[in-house]
């Protein structure tokens, strides 16, 4: 174990324009929230610092098609934000919010200082002015093709897509997200952060002194935008949106938000400081303290390059001691995406799965998208909560607790004479302590998580082995050290499980009878104790821990995600252009008719094809209709059709088509007949 010492640990500040979702949650905050108890639980001083951003590009855009103020949106989200991570558990010492005034004083004050030591650089340039709506277009208010990857709805700040970072004058074929229009050239004024000149001691800093210990992804991304160069970055944007720009000639500009959100960690921490009496700067100043930014790949370059360079150039702070930064989450084999409600929502989880908190944090734990891109999907979920939850960890603390009951009325007994398995099989619960701590202190908590699981194995697998069940008939002796090993195992669970498990620890402490602060309930004496649960110690009945998650329930999941889609569908449906005009004597030359369908199957080895026999009052002709996903053979058989009768016929897989039935779509995308049931068969179609 590591001697205790401070730590400042911070989250990526989400913005304050939808709720969160599990993207957010497997990225970010439940590694940060593992990692912040499991430091706790091992006797250090740490501050968890976290809040709302509430002044980027986003939230304008959202504000502009809802129709209200930014401040109305931001006060909306924040609130719902921050309840759902006290509802989740995640235990922030401080969650603030970018509109606070202690936020705008601290960001206001850092500009200034770093404009006083002459680390700004002032220049006229020319940007991406929409004439339309009367302004410059900033970060996300334009949008086109990504530079680096070709992703053609790149932002003016960033690529989603490939993660490139960049200045929307960067971006091919621009186009304003306000109007849509093309803009224009104008030049304005703004401050820049020379990175360039920190080019030479971010090299040293990142790309020798953190080779060995940040991310593989972390240390390629910073890596390769020094090796391209490093070049002023705006630091201020033509918005009304934000914190006013404190200097002269700052009027009707404010802080870019990636300096100003970061500061955000700053001011936070100063809040919480001024609740608790504490003094905030040795959590940023003093060289002992270790500062961890948890955070997504999108945001790799802003925690590692620009806010070093901002709090280097200030001069009085540490530096980022590691940025475990988390892969993208997707969904159901699907891009998450906000705009298109392709996501699983905290708030709605909270709601449709009351008290199942850990069994969320356990399965983003388990597929956490640490060194890639990994997907959720709902039968995950469920298999992950059967198969490991229920049947492994909550079955062997069932057994212990219910075996316990049973036997001795819930009081632990004194043990006999320990054999070698029992001895052996204590030993390897002490080990665990520094296993999981190994894996959390090196950001793999994947990992950890499953050396947990690993542990409620080996408490299975003693308990089979040694079948207290059978021997309590023959051996009352060799029992009552058998269950006394096997609780034991479950004080050690209750503890170790905090980081991961928080209600379910909180629920087994309370089964155990194990009171806050007792022996056994700290992470280092889990390793050093002997003895965890003393004998004598009366523990309560027993209660299961996790429930069994019914098919029913996933499939109402999967039935809402595919409503989602298909909404999405609908509402993002794009009106086919007209045609190129033609003539009426074009128009006259088709001959539709009224049939009846008289005979259908389907073609052979064919997904789409009906191959059916149409009356056209003509003749009775074969016409292979694409329709076949739409509607089954028997279904169709005597329905009334609007038929192209004049159609030079075609083969398709062997079958002559003489015709073409017409069709059109209903809004949600179902293929429907042209339906003629009025008409006499042989009608054909009259021009007025």
């Amino acid at each position: 174990m590591n001697t205790p010492k401070r730590y400042t640990v911070t989250t990526a500040l989400p913005y304050t324009n939808g709720p969160i979702h599990i993207g957010h949650l497997a990225g970010v905050y439940v590694p940060a929230d593992i990692y912040v108890r499991y430091l706790r639980l091992t006797g250090n001083d740490v501050a968890f610092i976290g809040g709302s951003d509430e002044h980027g590009v986003p939230i304008t855009i959202k504000a502009k098609n809802e129709g209200v103020s930014p401040q109305d949106i931001v006060d909306k989200y924040h609130a719902i934000i921050k309840k759902s991570f006290e509802d989740f558990g995640i235990t922030y010492d401080n969650y603030s919010r970018t509109s606070a005034k202690i936020h705008h004083e601290t960001a206001s004050e850092f500009f200034k200082t770093l404009d006083a030591k002459g680390e700004f650089v002032e220049e006229i340039t020319e940007q991406l002015y929409d004439e339309q709506a009367n302004q410059f277009l900033a970060d996300r208010f334009v949008i086109g093709t990504c530079p680096k990857c070709g992703n053609e709805e790149s932002y003016g700040d960033q690529c989603e897509n490939c993660g490139t970072s960049h200045n929307a004058t960067d971006l091919i074929n621009p186009k304003s997200a306000i109007t849509g229009n093309v803009p224009t050239l104008k030049q304005t004024k703004h401050w820049f952060l020379p990175l360039d000149k920190h080019e030479a001691f971010l090299k040293e800093w990142i790309l020798e002194g953190h080779k060995k210990d940040w991310k593989s992804n972390v240390y390629g991304q910073c890596k390769s935008w020094i090796d391209d160069g490093l070049r002023p970055r705006a630091v201020t944007r033509d918005l009304d949106w934000g914190i006013p720009v404190p200097a002269e000639g700052g009027e009707g500009k404010v802080l870019y938000v990636w300096f100003d959100a970061p500061i955000g960690y700053i001011s936070s921490t100063k809040e919480w400081a001024e609740r608790e009496g504490k003094d905030w700067e040795p959590y940023w100043k003093d060289k002992d303290t270790k500062l961890v930014h948890f955070i997504g790949k999108d945001n790799i370059v802003f925690h590692c390059i620009i806010f070093p360079a901002m709090l280097k150039a200030e001069g009085s702070y540490v530096l980022p001691e590691n940025v475990p930064a988390n892969e993208f989450l997707n969904l159901e084999g699907n891009k998450l995406s906000t705009s298109k409600n392709w996501a699983v929502w905290l708030p709605e989880y909270l709601e449709e799965f009351p008290d199942q908190q850990d069994v969320l944090r356990y399965v983003l734990t388990a597929n956490a998208p640490e060194t890639k891109d990994n997907d959720f999907t709902w039968k995950d979920f469920q298999a992950r909560n059967n198969n490991e939850l229920v049947a492994i960890f909550g079955n062997f603390i069932n057994r212990v607790v219910v075996l316990t009951s049973k036997y001795y009325d819930g009081v632990i007994p004194e043990p006999s004479e320990f054999l070698e398995v029992d001895e052996e099989t204590l030993v390897a619960v002490k080990a665990y302590p520094d296993v999981i701590a190994s894996s959390i202190e090196r950001y793999r908590f994947r990992e950890a998580g499953q050396e947990l699981m690993n542990l409620a194995r080996l408490g299975n697998k003693y308990l089979a082995d040694a079948e207290p069940w059978k021997v309590i008939k023959v051996d009352e002796d060799r029992t009552k050290t058998i269950m006394y090993v096997a609780l034991q195992i479950a004080s050690a669970l209750a503890t170790l499980s905090e980081p991961f498990l928080p209600f379910t620890s909180t629920k087994l402490k309370n089964i155990l009878n194990i009171t806050s602060g007792g022996v056994g309930t700290s992470w280092n004496e889990v390793s050093t104790k002997d003895v965890l649960l003393p004998a004598n110690h009366k523990i309560e009945k027993a209660e299961l821990l996790f429930s069994k998650i019914e098919d029913e329930t996933i499939q109402k999941q999967l039935d809402k995600l595919e409503a989602n889609k298909k909404a999405n569908e609908i509402a993002n449906a794009k009106v086919e252009p007209q045609k190129e005009t033609i003539t009426f004597e074009d128009f006259t030359k088709l001959d539709i008719r009224v049939g009846t369908i008289l005979e259908a199957e389907k073609m052979p080895k064919a997904k789409k094809l009906l191959v059916l026999k149409v009356d056209t009052g003509i003749d009775v002709r074969t016409i292979v209709s694409g329709i076949a996903e739409s509607f089954t053979a028997e279904e169709v058989i005597g329905k009334r059709v609007t038929v192209l009768v004049n159609l030079t016929p075609r083969a398709l897989r062997g079958v002559e088509s003489q015709g073409m039935i017409l069709m059109t779509e209903t809004p949600d995308g179902k293929l429907v007949f042209v339906n003629p049931d009025d008409a006499s068969v042989g009608n054909g179609l009259q021009i007025s």
